[in-house]
Formats: C-alpha cells, structure tokens, sequence
C-alpha cells in the first residue's frame, strides 16, 4: 500500500517536471518561429551581416551619415538581419545610450503628413513642435532633427530611420519624405542612417532623379541560396534546444531525437517537397510550428507522422475546403461550369449556360436529381459568386441582366475533382457526372 502510493506520487513528480519542460520547449520554439527576435542563427548571411554592422557602426560611433536598401524576396531574413545588427549594437554601452530608432512602416504610413507624424511620436517630441506652424516638410523635418542636436556633428544623437515596405513610400507625392531623409544623409547635419527593407528589385527605377542622386546606392541583396544539406541543418537548428535549458536530461533527448528526425526518409521527403516549393524560412518556421504544436505530456518528442501530418495541413488547398462545405445543387453548378470550359476551352461563360448545361444532367437522371426552379438556381449561383469560386469578368452595369453576366471559374479540375471525392455523401451520379467525357454529353 505504502509503495504504490510512494509509485503515484513518484510519476505525479516526474510528470510535473516533464509538464514544466514541455511548455518550456513550447515557449522557446514559438518565440523563436514566430517573431522576428533575434534569437535564432542567421543562415547564409554573414557576409551580408558584417556589411550593415560595419554601417550602422559608423554611424553610432563615428557619426556619419548614411543610407542603405536591403533587397530580397519575402521570407529571405531582412527584418531578422536588420534585429540581428541592432541587437549587437545595443550590446554596446555607447551605442545603447545615445541611438535613436525611428521605425516607419509603407503599410501604415500611407502619406507623409502621417509620417511626419509618427517621427515626432517615436523620437518624443511632441512638446518641442507644439502648435508651431511650418511652411513645408522639409522645415518640419529639419526642425525636429535640429531639438536633437547637442554640440557638434560627433557628440549629436544619431537617428537611424528604417523604412520597412520601402517600396510603398515611392508612391507618397513627389517622394517627398525620401527626398528629405535622403537629403540630410548626404549633408553635414545631424548624424542620420536611413535603411530601407524592400522586395522590389527594380526599386531604384522608382527613384525620381532628384531623390535618386542623393542615395548612396548601397544594396544589400539577401537570396536563399543555400542547398538542401544546409536546408537539412537549418532545420535542425531551427529544432534544437539551447544549452541553456533548464533540464539538461530532457534537452539531450530533444536534440538527439531532432538529429534521428534529420536522417529519417519520411521527413527528409517532407523537407524536400518544401524546399522545391519555397526556400524561405518562414514556410520551413510555419510547418515547424504546426508539428511543435502538437508536443504534449504524453507526447513528448515530435515523430516524422507529426511532420508529414503538419505538411499536409501546411499545403491544404483552402478552394478545396470551401467546397466540401458546399450544397449538392451547387456542386452541380461547378461541375456543369467545368463542363463548359472544357467545351469552349476556357471561354468565359454566363448563368443561362451553366442552368441549360444543369438542366440537361436533370432531365437525364430525373429519377434522383430533384429539379429546383430558376431563382433557387440562380440564388446558389450567386453565392458560389460571393464566395469567389466564380468572378465576373466585367463590372455589372444596371442595364446588363444577371443571367448574361459574363463569369470565369477560378476552380481547376484537379482541384474540383480531389474535392469531390472527399465530399460527404456526394450521389454517385453527381460523382460520375464530373468524370464523364465530353463525348458523353
């Protein structure tokens, strides 16, 4: 009696403890696939890292003035690069006391009045302008930077501005923000760096030529070019526990089980599959965080089915799930639009030849197709519209009637078909209906 209760107790203690490391494990692994923290190794980039260090270097201790764009498609690290250098300089007592950051966005930044607005918010001089009326942006800009100065160029607070989504503040009228970050840059003002983060590769076509010869022209390109050995070890180490995690025992485990998961076939085909579909980061973090998801108490370690099951979730094709949630009249609308297109080869089509393409099936199996009249038809055909299975191909005027609206599919018939075939309860006619051939019609 007394042991098994001593037994009980034992594996409460030993769960507990697993129970505290598992969320910790959870903890460490979502901040690090989610944010852009810089926690985790930066892979392929180093040159690139030393080059923008070396930079912002000059700028916070030396005072110089500088700017910079950093290109590469979505996903390829430039946020993580960009956190990365920052964190190692605010490492730096000096650099930590006197930087200023200004962080602008072309997303929510969408003109420069709202800019403007936004710098005197971050540098907190918002008492300093008070209600001062100035006669353009320049004078504005030039007066904030001026409450900043102390001293000469040296000893002046450096102000790194960086410009994500660059690309979207090319379109502010006359780029006149830029023109005036620019501007500064290259003069012997206050010490200011501004670094834009862009995936537009022709993005100094958009320059306007004013603003153009007062960039420096430094790029810093980021491209996933690393292969799939380095894919493989990127993988583990995106896995991996710290050393410094606080159960050594169990970190041990982890690690060696993620380097059995690296050498094991299934997962080594679900990385590969990923890897010819997109080399960023962010996909690899996004099916990485699906299977961490589902590490529990009783499921400790992540297994190569956790892996395979988080691919097929990662790649499931959303039109498809919006199907399966379809009714059986509408299903038969599509089936009759694939119909169409595989007729006229891809033409576009309008209500009234998908209903007479619906009712010819109907007549056919009148048996077990019940016939619903027009309107109920048409009613299915416009949600099929609202939920952009189906798009008009011109804007509806008031004089066009409905049934004539021109409309394209936006459904494949691979797609149509692998969802059908996991719909529930499709009638068998409706099913052999989309496979039949066009000479059967």
């Amino acid at each position: 009696m007394k042991t098994s209760a001593m037994s009980r107790r034992k594996s409460k203690e030993s769960s507990g403890a697993n129970g505290g490391c598992i969320s910790q494990v959870q903890k460490i692994l979502r901040e690090r696939f989610c944010h852009h923290y810089a926690t985790g190794k930066l892979f392929g980039i180093e040159h690139q890292y030393r080059h923008l260090l070396e930079l912002l270097k000059r700028t916070t201790v030396h005072g110089e003035s500088n700017s910079a764009l950093i290109i590469g498609p979505r996903g390829s690290g430039k946020t993580a690069l960009l956190n990365h250098v920052l964190k190692e300089l605010t490492e730096m007592k000096r650099v930590r006391e006197n930087l200023l950051e200004v962080h602008l966005n072309g997303l929510l930044q969408t003109n420069d009045k709202v800019a403007l607005k936004e710098i005197i918010r971050q540098l907190h001089l918002e008492n300093v302008v008070g209600d001062k009326v100035f006669g353009s942006f320049a004078e504005n800009l030039a007066f904030l930077l001026e409450a900043l100065r102390k001293g000469d160029r040296t000893s002046s607070c450096p102000v790194l501005f960086i410009l994500d989504e660059f690309d979207l503040f090319v379109h502010h009228k006359n780029q006149t923000l830029l023109y005036n970050l620019f501007d500064i840059s290259q003069s012997a003002q206050t010490p200011v760096t501004v670094i834009g983060l862009t995936c537009r590769q022709d993005i100094l076509e958009l320059l306007e030529k004013r603003v153009k010869s007062r960039f420096s022209h430094r790029q810093i390109y980021l491209m996933n070019s690393f292969d799939f050995k380095q894919y493989i070890r990127i993988f583990k180490e995106q896995l991996s526990l710290p050393a410094e995690f606080p159960d050594e025992s169990f970190a041990q485990k982890w690690n060696n089980n993620v380097q059995h998961l690296s050498e094991d076939k299934t997962v080594q085909d679900v990385l590969q599959n990923l890897f010819h579909f997109t080399k960023d980061l962010r996909s690899l973090h996004l099916l990485l965080m699906l299977a961490v998801s589902n590490v529990t108490v009783h499921h400790p370690l992540i297994t190569a089915s956790d892996l395979h099951e988080a691919s097929k979730q990662y790649r499931m094709d959303s039109k498809a799930n919006i199907v399966h949630g379809l009714s059986v009249l509408e299903i038969c609308l599509i089936i009759a639009m694939k119909h169409l297109n595989d007729v006229y080869e891809g033409e576009p089509f309008n209500f009234q030849m998908v209903y007479n393409e619906f009712q010819k099936f109907v007549q056919r199996k009148v048996h077990c197709m019940y016939n619903f009249e027009k309107p109920v038809v048409m009613k299915a055909f416009e949600h099929l519209v609202q939920l952009e299975l189906v798009k008009p191909i011109e804007r509806p005027s008031v004089r066009a009637q409905r049934e004539y609206l021109l409309m394209k599919l936006l459904l494949d018939n691979n797609q149509i078909m692998d969802a059908l075939q996991a719909y529930p309860n499709c009638p068998t006619d409706v099913k052999q209906w989309a496979a039949s051939s066009l000479s059967w019609l």
